[in-house]
């Protein structure tokens, strides 16, 4: 099987059209006739996890973000980035980034992964992206299935989003039910979740000044930017379990999240 069967497969589930303008989503290293001899899955397509791969015998690594994102004058190996590159071309390791078109798909999207993790319904598009072929754009709301306190919302976020930290603004006193999403960075769509009548934000990567923005009108909590698209490695493992049996295909071991927390 040849890794254009792979991309062509995932670009019907998130078309490359559909990412943002800034990103760099799709295949960065390799080429797209060579065979498949396994995918290895992550978040983020670094060195450690290219090791991973090549201990596991995969030439493939789909990871949600692309390693090179904005522009390389020079590939020496002095920073990560570089480093990663020329692991991977000098082991004929294919790198393939699913990004913003993961997060403008519903189905099967970054921001379904969350709502599915926190049992909401009545799941809709946040921000919706002008697209004639799909129902499309970033963020999603919907509802609990039962109301909750502001801090035993709080805690079940903790929980069902496996987070040890959550930043949040002032804890209004009305019960939560109506939860806005979106996976990674996300305050640009604070405004969407106040128009439609969102209790809770969830989000990631809010500045200082950008907390004030909640206006007393809505809860902004903030779990962390690896934190919100974790569960994306699973989301992208079971689309190509669905879809591909001929050859190993693993979740990556490596914690890849850089932030830790004391």
């Amino acid at each position: 099987m040849k890794i254009k069967d792979l991309t062509d497969h995932l670009e019907t589930i998130a078309p490359l059209r559909l990412q943002e303008s800034y990103d760099n989503a799709g295949l960065l290293t390799g080429k797209f006739e060579w065979d498949i001899t396994g995918v290895m899955i992550s978040l983020d397509a670094t060195e450690a996890v290219i090791d991973e791969a090549i201990e596991k015998g995969c030439n493939v690594v789909v990871s949600h973000h692309p390693i090179i994102f904005s522009g390389l004058k020079r590939v020496n190996g002095y920073h990560y980035i570089e480093r990663a590159i020329i692991k991977a071309i000098k082991h004929d390791i294919a790198l393939y980034a699913i990004h913003t078109n993961l997060d403008n798909v519903l189905k099967n999207g970054v921001s379904m992964e969350m709502c599915k993790r926190l049992e909401l319904n009545d799941v809709k598009i946040l921000a919706k992206k002008d697209d004639s072929t799909m129902e499309a754009g970033l963020g999603a709301i919907g509802t609990l299935p039962t109301a909750l306190s502001p801090t035993k919302c709080l805690q079940y976020i903790k929980d069902k989003m496996k987070t040890g930290t959550i930043r949040h603004t002032t804890l209004l006193k009305q019960d939560i039910q109506k939860i806005a999403v979106c996976g990674g960075s996300g305050s640009s769509f604070l405004s969407h979740a106040v128009r439609q009548g969102a209790d809770m934000y969830i989000s990631a990567d809010f500045k200082y000044h950008e907390f004030f923005e909640s206006n007393s009108e809505i809860i902004i909590a903030d779990i962390g930017h690896f934190e919100s698209e974790q569960f994306t490695i699973d989301l992208l493992h079971e689309i190509l379990k669905k879809k591909f049996s001929n050859f190993a295909l693993f979740c990556t071991s490596v914690a890849t999240n850089p932030i830790k927390y004391f």
